[in-house]
C-alpha cells in the first residue's frame, strides 16, 4: 500500500454531526406539505454545493407549491439556530490532533458554504483551528471549480498543502499520478467517497449506516469502509501510530 503523505477531510456529517440537523430541518419544512426526505433522495445531496443539492431535494416534489429560494430561505433560518451546538463525532479530535503532532499535512474540503464553516465549527476551534485555514469550502471564489462527485474540490485542497497534483482536468504525468495516489481522503457521502476516488487518492469512507442500503451503481469503490473515525488504524496506511 502507498505511504499516505497528506490527508484531507470532508465535514459534514464525518467530522461534526451535522447530517442530523439537515435532516431534522428538511423534514421540518416538508412536512408542511405532507412529504419527508428519504435516504435514497439524502444520498445525492451529500457533499454538494448548497443551490445543487437543494435542487436536487426538490427535484423529487414537482408539485409542492416551495420554490428553491423558499427553501433555502427557511432551511437556513433553522439552521443557523442550531450550528452553534453541532457536536464533533467520535474519534475526530484524536485524530486530528495525532497527525498534526506528527506534522502529516490536513486540509478541510466541504461542500458547505464558507458562512456556514464558521458557523458550524465556531465553538470547535480546538481542533479546526489546527487546519490553520487549509480550508476550501464550496463558494468559495475558485473559477471552474464543480462540487462533488467531481473530484476539483478534493484536488484544490491537496494544492492548498502545496502538493504538485496537476491540473483539474487534462493529460496527467506519472509524476501527477503518484502525488496523488499519497492522498488520503476521509469522507462519509457517497458523492464524496466518488470525487476522492476520481482525484486518483486513498479513501477511507465512514458512511451513515442507512447509506449502505442506498442503491449504488457507480465504479468508484473506497478503500476502506468504517464505521466510526474511532476505528482507524493510522499505521495500516504509513501514518504514525497512535501512542499508547
Amino acid at each position: 500500500m502507498v505511504k499516505i503523505e497528506y490527508v484531507l477531510f470532508d465535514m459534514d456529517g464525518l467530522m461534526i454531526d451535522s447530517e442530523k440537523i439537515y435532516s431534522d430541518v428538511t423534514n421540518a419544512i416538508l412536512s408542511k406539505y405532507g412529504k419527508e426526505m428519504t435516504w435514497d433522495m439524502k444520498a445525492g445531496c451529500m457533499g454538494k454545493p448548497e443551490r445543487e443539492a437543494a435542487l436536487h431535494l426538490l427535484s423529487f416534489f414537482p408539485n409542492i407549491s416551495l420554490t428553491l429560494e423558499e427553501y433555502l430561505v427557511e432551511r437556513n433560518r433553522l439552521q443557523d439556530e442550531a450550528w452553534p451546538t453541532v457536536p464533533l463525532l467520535p474519534g475526530v479530535e484524536k485524530l486530528i490532533t495525532h497527525l498534526k503532532k506528527h506534522e502529516i499535512p490536513i486540509a478541510v474540503a466541504t461542500g458547505s458554504r464558507r458562512r456556514n464553516y464558521d458557523m458550524k465549527t465556531g465553538h470547535l476551534g480546538h481542533v479546526f483551528e489546527l487546519f490553520e485555514g487549509r480550508v476550501v469550502c464550496g463558494d468559495d471564489d475558485l473559477a471552474g471549480v464543480r462540487g462533488k462527485p467531481h473530484p476539483d474540490i478534493f484536488l484544490t485542497a491537496a494544492a492548498l498543502l502545496g502538493r504538485g497534483v496537476g491540473p483539474i482536468q487534462g493529460d496527467l504525468s506519472s509524476n501527477y499520478v503518484a502525488e496523488r495516489a499519497r492522498g488520503l481522503v476521509f469522507e462519509d457521502g457517497l458523492p464524496g467517497m466518488q470525487a476522492g476516488k476520481r482525484a486518483g487518492m486513498k479513501v477511507v469512507w465512514v458512511p451513515d449506516s442507512n447509506l449502505l442500503d442506498v442503491a449504488y451503481d457507480g465504479e468508484e469503490i473506497a478503500d476502506q469502509i468504517l464505521k466510526s473515525i474511532e476505528d482507524f488504524v493510522p499505521e495500516a496506511w504509513g501514518l504514525p501510530p497512535y501512542d499508547e
